[in-house]
Formats: structure tokens, sequence, C-alpha cells
């Protein structure tokens, strides 16, 4: 007997189809503003993370010196880290972007966007992409499951061949540390689900300096250009 839970499944009417549109539409809108704004490196963090924090304020020094280094800031848009993120872009003078989605809690436009450079999404797959394609490295400051979600797709994406090799950079030891002694004990060495080698994707700093450092090995090698 059919669960009667599904037996009106049939009865169901969706627009599922007719998604594909507006989904087809981000996409076309976000790779028509981002190819147009150059190299930049993404920077992503909790939402809640306030002016007083250290870590917002050591978001800000950190864009502000990639900045001064020639390339531009994208965040998430919203506040917290991302506010820090483009608050320092624009304080040095640099681009700033924002990939801002509508959320129940949390997400509101920050102040320090480019207004030429506010891009508004309905779905986080399409925002993602462009995170990931228009991005020339990954500064993942402390943050929750959304920050950890970003860093672990940009991992299996490079890890998969996916995308090509880019420099994902974790600045606070003391936040990162106990994550990634985690990975090399339990993922590496127990289990044997990834490989040691998988780590060589992932640098943990506690400065913006050392963040510079890292871009300018990476990019001493490779040239600049979309990931995919």
């Amino acid at each position: 007997m059919v669960n009667k839970h599904f037996k009106n499944w049939n009865e169901i009417k969706t627009n599922d189809s007719w998604a594909l549109f507006k989904i087809m539409s981000e996409f076309v809108y976000g790779y028509e503003r981002m190819s147009e704004i150059g190299p930049c490196v993404s920077i992503f963090g909790s939402a809640r993370m306030k002016p007083e924090n250290p870590y917002y304020e050591l978001a800000v020094k950190v864009a502000e010196k990639i900045v001064d280094q020639g390339y531009g800031i994208i965040s998430g848009g919203g506040p917290g880290i991302m506010e820090a993120a483009n608050k320092g872009a624009h304080q040095a003078g640099g681009t700033s972007v924002g990939l801002n989605i509508e959320l129940p809690f949390e997400q509101h436009d920050n102040p320090y966007i480019d207004k030429d450079k506010n891009l508004e999404f309905d779905y986080f797959f399409v925002r993602k992409v462009m995170f990931v394609k228009y991005s020339q490295g990954f500064v993942v400051m402390p943050g929750g499951f959304g920050t950890l979600d970003e860093l672990f797709e940009s991992i299996t994406l490079i890890q998969t061949h996916k995308i090509d090799k880019f420099p994902i950079i974790l600045v606070g030891k003391d936040f990162w540390s106990g994550l990634i002694d985690w990975v090399k004990s339990v993922m590496v060495t127990k289990f044997e689900t990834v490989s040691e080698s998988d780590l060589d994707l992932i640098h943990l700093v506690d400065d913006e300096d050392e963040v510079i450092d890292i871009l300018d090995q990476f990019y001493n090698k490779y040239d600049l250009s979309p990931n995919f």
C-alpha cells in the first residue's frame, strides 16, 4: 500500500521547469557584472562579528593590504566580517564588491560596497559560482556554517580538478587549528578519507602580511584568470 503521504503526489502541480529561466537569468546577470570587475580576492567570515571584535579589525587590515597589491575585494555583502572586508577595500581606494543574498536574518547591505558593484542573488548556488569563478584567492576568517560551506566547496572543486588551483588562506590559528588538527588526525590518519597532499591547498596564518606573502608566492608562478 502506498504511504498516505504520497498518494496525491501526481496531483501536485509545480513550476520547477519555469524556475530554470530565473536561475539562468541570475547566472547571466552575475557573469555580465562580474566579468567587468578584474582580479579580486574573496574574504569570507561571520556576519555576527562586531566592529570591536579583533577579527573584524584584522579583516579590515587584510583587505587594505590586498588592495594595495592591486586586487579588488569580494565579500558576501552583509555585516560582520563581510562589512570589514568591504570597509578595508573602500578605505584603501580599491574595488569593493558585495554579492548579497536575501536571508530571513543577518543579511543586509553594508555601506562600504561600491554602488555599481552591489549584486543581489536569490540562489546560494549561483552566488557561490560567482565567488569561485571571479576570485583569485579565498581568505577565510572565523565564521559559521556558511563560511565552512564556502571553504569546503572550494577545496572540493580544486581537489577534483573542476577548477584551477588558487590560494585558500585561513586567518586565525586560534580559531582554525582545531579543525585542521581534526582533519589530519581523523580524516587523513585514522580513516584515510582524504590524502595528506589535499592539505597542501590550505594555508593557516595569523596576520595580513602572511596573507600577502602567500598570494605573491602563488602568482609569481601562475597567471591571473577566471577559474573555469
